[in-house]
């Protein structure tokens, strides 16, 4: 997964550096054998199951400060476990970026046959459902407002500005809409089986 974030993130062209943030020198070497840097391991605060990526993300910025005397003017977050996030949809991300004079922005996917307006609310023993919009349930789908789920495949900030607020959720954040197949972000087995078969096929229809 690691590989298809960096190949997509080195072929747009389009970032001064490319940075690989984690704990492990196993995947550090990976890294850097696949044109990434990854200057520094991870400090171990920032690689627990409770740590917000946001706060390694911002760490990894600060440190390059600290060791390499750079700062970026803005930072891109692409979360490898969003492996099917392309290099256009980064270029595209960024221009949307640029265009709307965003500080903040995140990317999200529109909801469709997994409509939450429709969400149920099992009780005990999943008894006794219950809607959390009662409202929306007698309502047809397309009378609906549109929703979108945030997606961590491709978060972007000014570094300045996430130095400051320490989170990509910043004041008046923007959203950069994908296709739910580049959006997937994958958390169990079953989001990793759908991710690998839209890679495949991606791969057959290039071929």
């Amino acid at each position: 997964m690691i590989a298809w974030t960096i190949e997509a993130a080195l072929i747009s062209g389009i970032f001064e550096d490319v940075l690989v943030s984690t704990d492990s020198e196993e995947i550090a070497a990976l890294g850097r054998q696949l044109g990434a840097q990854a200057p520094f391991l991870r400090d171990p605060e920032d690689a627990t199951d409770f740590a917000p990526i946001s706060i390694a993300t911002l760490n990894a910025m600060l440190r390059m400060r600290e060791y390499k005397n750079k700062d970026y003017d803005t930072v891109v977050q692409l979360m490898p476990n969003c492996p099917s996030r392309t290099t256009s949809d980064i270029i595209s991300a960024m221009d949307n970026f640029n265009k709307q004079g965003a500080r903040f922005q995140i990317s999200v996917f529109k909801y469709g046959w997994m409509n939450p307006w429709w969400a149920l609310k099992a009780g005990k023993n999943n008894n006794s459902p219950r809607p959390l919009f009662p409202r929306q349930m007698k309502m047809r789908s397309q009378d609906m407002d549109e929703l979108y789920c945030p997606s961590g495949a491709l978060w972007i900030a000014k570094g300045e500005s996430l130095e400051k607020e320490k989170t990509f959720y910043g004041r008046n954040y923007k959203m950069f809409i994908l296709n739910w197949q580049n959006a997937i972000d994958i958390d169990t087995a079953d989001d990793f089986a759908l991710a690998e078969l839209i890679l495949s096929a991606r791969i057959k229809k290039n071929k």
